[in-house]
């Protein structure tokens, strides 16, 4: 296990010396997130402060309007992730199209992000943070975004609350780092951190629980309240998630009238946060099978998600089936 308070930096490097084999141009792009990674938290820090709060005035390919955070923070990765050379492809789920930078013609990775996930959330000064997930560059084509995510070789996500920390998976463990403003550094903070095996809290938007599809999840819900499980629900995926995995429980975002297919996108946030929890030992699904053996059809295709402790999903699986 790696030593307490190593910065992200060294640990990736010293993870990449366990695999001789590794051309260190993984290491180079994941600095290049937690480079993007330390100014958008920067920003974060100071939103109430500078001209970063609000609409700015546009509507992105999700049909969502777009807060002058989210496009700060997109321009930021796109800017650090087209420069390091090591991805041929970017996709973002601000923009209706991937970008080629001309650095990462010879780059063998292409990466999908959620630049800012939770933006109806960033006014009022509740948790919000970035999710990305890496695939290998295989054709060189769009059709590189259209892999299942079990195929993935890095994901993580950043979260900018109480603390910033960077939580990363390359499919060998789960490790959380916390950022200290102090040095600038990424300080391992959770080394190998794993999901309770069950938990007491149940995350989803009972809202909307006369609209949901799957008639039985009603009674599943109702089971986990007999149970004696409370139910935190925050809004933004990325401290649902993040919660969940330090506490256990489970999170959903089900399917519903409105949003027939799921609401979350399966390339920027579903099929990420699924690999992590998954390398943290607990399962994903979408209500039928794994998310992580979902073959996408489009880059923003959507999906319904529940992923979380084992013993929740399966009695979910149950309920549902």
């Amino acid at each position: 296990m790696a030593q307490i308070g190593i910065d992200l930096n060294r640990f990736i490097l010293e993870e990449e010396r366990k695999f001789p084999k590794a051309s260190g141009s993984l290491s180079m792009a994941l600095m290049a997130i937690e480079a993007a990674a330390k100014i958008i938290a920067s920003h974060v820090r100071m939103a109430g402060l500078a001209d970063v709060l609000g609409k700015a005035g546009k509507v992105n390919v999700q049909g969502e309007e777009v807060q002058k955070l989210d496009e700060l923070s997109n321009e930021i990765l796109i800017n650090h992730l087209s420069d390091c050379g090591q991805f041929y492809a970017l996709a973002s789920e601000e923009l209706d199209e991937p970008i080629f930078p001309s650095k990462g013609v010879d780059g063998k990775y292409v990466i999908s992000f959620d630049p800012l996930d939770g933006s109806s959330n960033i006014d009022v000064n509740v948790s919000i943070g970035t999710i990305f997930s890496i695939h290998k560059k295989v054709t060189g084509t769009i059709d590189d975004f259209l892999q299942e995510g079990y195929k993935q070789v890095a994901a993580g996500y950043i979260i900018y609350g109480s603390s910033t920390m960077f939580v990363l998976t390359t499919g060998n463990g789960v490790n959380g780092f916390t950022l200290d403003p102090s040095v600038g550094m990424f300080l391992l903070s959770h080394p190998d951190m794993k999901i309770p095996e069950k938990g007491k809290i149940y995350s989803i938007n009972e809202a909307n629980a006369k609209k949901w599809t799957q008639p039985k999840l009603i009674d599943y819900i109702e089971a986990l309240k007999e149970e004696g499980y409370t139910t935190r629900y925050i809004g933004s995926m990325v401290a649902d998630v993040h919660r969940t995995l330090i506490k256990g429980g489970i999170f959903g975002y089900p399917a519903d009238k409105k949003n027939t297919n799921g609401k979350l996108r399966l390339l920027y946030e579903a099929a990420p946060m699924a690999f992590i929890i998954e390398q943290a030992g607990g399962k994903a699904t979408n209500g039928e099978i794994d998310i992580l053996q979902v073959k996408p059809t489009d880059i923003h295709q959507r999906t319904p998600v529940f992923l979380g402790s084992k013993k929740e999903i399966n009695q979910l699986l149950e309920f549902i089936k």
